[in-house]
């Protein structure tokens, strides 16, 4: 070939201008994807059906068709769960129950402590999230972790357990004051219930020092509602009404979108000590 048409000195420079092209088309490609996909979550999260005749129904109808995408459209709307988890005392040979576990995505920000664990409970009411969480439970090799399609309000165990978490399930629980209280009958006396969850604040607080503004606590419920979340101002009193805390704190967090910020907070405690106790509900 003659030197007018190819200069062998030039070919590293249009190798490298060619390889440039390419790979700065395909980021944009997969930018454009990942911008694809993270609306294809958001739809499927605005616009997931709501149906049923009972809780339960409600639940698995809203969370089918999210099942694949939940851990990832999550990840960046619940705030707060791993600083959470590595403030709880769970000691060696723990059991731990968590309520409304979903995907079990906890045991992966719980890391080696799980193996470290007698016995940990997953409950939720979902069997597609907990298909998920039967994966995730293969892949990370533990034998020590138990499924249970079940209700948070009844869920019980033959012994009492060291932690109870609830993690980003109480707004999601219509008798969520059951749940609190069957999470304190699960417990040992010493044990730990720890919270973190959405909520907004009474219009005129007592606890804690966080007093949101009208249009907070007027949108965030409404917002919410669409998905049967419901930040409540009453989980946290509630709380503290059944347990005495060891850590209790306040935060606003960026939901899906950088411009919605929502608040939650987390909660960990220990029943209370007192001379009584609810009874056991039917059946347990």
């Amino acid at each position: 070939m003659s030197p007018i048409f190819f200069n062998p000195a030039r070919f590293p420079r249009i190798v490298g201008l060619a390889g440039r092209y390419y790979i700065g088309s395909w980021l944009k490609v997969k930018a454009a994807m990942t911008r694809f996909g993270k609306l294809k979550i958001l739809y499927r999260l605005l616009n997931s059906r709501i149906a049923g005749m009972t809780h339960a129904a409600r639940v698995e109808n809203f969370y089918r068709e999210q099942a694949d995408d939940y851990d990832e459209s999550r990840a960046r709307m619940l705030r707060g769960r791993e600083e959470l988890l590595e403030s709880i005392p769970i000691p060696d040979e723990a059991v731990m129950v968590e309520l409304g576990a979903g995907t079990g995505f906890n045991l992966e920000l719980l890391g080696d402590r799980v193996s470290h664990m007698r016995q940990a409970h997953l409950v939720d009411l979902s069997p597609s999230l907990l298909k998920i969480a039967r994966r995730r439970i293969e892949k990370l090799g533990l034998a020590n972790v138990h499924l249970h399609e079940a209700d948070a309000t009844v869920f019980s165990l033959p012994q009492p357990v060291d932690v109870v978490i609830c993690s980003y399930s109480l707004t999601m629980i219509p008798d969520w004051f059951i749940a609190i209280d069957n999470a304190r009958r699960l417990l040992k006396p010493d044990g730990v219930l720890a919270v973190v969850d959405y909520y907004v604040s009474r219009n005129y607080p007592t606890i804690g020092q966080v007093r949101h503004g009208w249009s907070l606590r007027t949108y965030a419920p409404t917002l919410f509602e669409r998905n049967s979340v419901r930040p409540n101002p009453d989980h946290i009193y509630y709380l503290h009404y059944r347990f005495d805390p060891i850590h209790f704190s306040e935060h606003m967090g960026k939901a899906y979108g950088r411009y919605l910020n929502v608040p939650y907070f987390r909660f960990i405690g220990r029943p209370k000590k007192t001379n009584w106790d609810l009874p056991l509900l039917p059946g347990t």
